[in-house]
């Protein structure tokens, strides 16, 4: 008989976790991968044994899902099947017979210099101008400004070290207007603490929560990861070469950061008017 996911698929799980803190992948990454798997075996009503590519495919392919988010969670179940066959808990992949979703080549959504300052000024906290102000100077991803510490900047020498996706450290230059607002923040610990509750730092979330809460205050139709596309867009546009930015953006891929690279809108507006129907006008 076969172990069933209330006697046994829940150890597998941490088992595959353990692996995946030796591997040194973040806190988050993992959280979000057992989440996936998770929910696909309540959804599918399997367990690590019995999951099957039927299974897989059914779950991915829900019509309430964008594509992006049916190739992140394939993904996620892919690296889960790939394992277990790798630990021998399984001699198949059931991932192996499914289709791979995907991925659709995303553009960045950057806000105009003009929408910044209208979302600056809408912040009703310092707390929340912060951490936009680190969102568009130094390009942090909101769960890297949940986290922000002290011995993350260092205003004599002025730089920004940075702990992002996959646990990956870099060190930037620091902007003089975060140097500024940090003698307004805490000179020890995180600088975001709750305000309520026992957590070290503010949750993803809040940070999300507080952002998005300006936009609309501003009456701007965006999210807060588009202050990071407007970081990238406006370091090229100001004449950055792309491996600068790469570099500063913390991309592992030259690619990821070539996406800034593609014609904006003036550009386009400029190219198309340059068409001529009429000879000689």
């Amino acid at each position: 008989m076969q172990p069933t996911l209330w006697d046994d698929s829940g150890d597998i799980l941490n088992e595959w976790a353990a692996w995946q803190n030796a591997q040194g992948l973040s806190q988050r990454t993992i959280a979000e991968r057992l989440g996936t798997v998770r929910a696909l075996f309540t959804a599918t009503n399997t367990n690590a044994y019995t999951l099957n590519a039927r299974s897989i495919v059914r779950y991915c392919a829900r019509p309430d899902l964008t594509a992006s988010s049916k190739a992140s969670y394939h993904a996620s179940i892919r690296a889960f099947t790939t394992w277990m066959k790798r630990a021998r808990i399984r001699t198949d992949d059931p991932a192996d017979d499914t289709p791979r979703p995907k991925r659709p080549r995303s553009r960045p959504r950057p806000l105009s210099v003009a929408q910044v300052e209208a979302i600056y000024r809408a912040a009703n906290r310092h707390r929340t101008r912060v951490y936009i102000a680190l969102g568009v100077l130094a390009g942090l991803r909101v769960h890297e400004i949940a986290k922000f510490h002290t011995r993350d900047i260092d205003t004599e020498i002025g730089t920004l070290i940075i702990t992002g996706k996959g646990g990956a450290t870099e060190i930037i230059p620091l902007h003089p207007d975060l140097a500024d607002l940090a003698r307004h923040m805490p000179t020890t610990g995180y600088w975001f603490p709750p305000y309520i509750g026992s957590n070290d730092h503010v949750t993803r979330a809040a940070v999300y929560g507080a952002i998005k809460g300006a936009m609309r205050r501003a009456d701007i139709e965006a999210t807060p990861h588009q202050l990071r596309h407007t970081y990238g867009t406006e370091l090229l546009r100001r004449g950055a070469n792309t491996r600068t930015v790469q570099k500063l953006m913390r991309h592992a891929h030259l690619a990821s950061t070539q996406i800034y690279t593609d014609p904006d809108w003036n550009d386009e507006q400029a190219a198309i008017h340059t068409l001529r129907l009429t000879p000689g006008r």
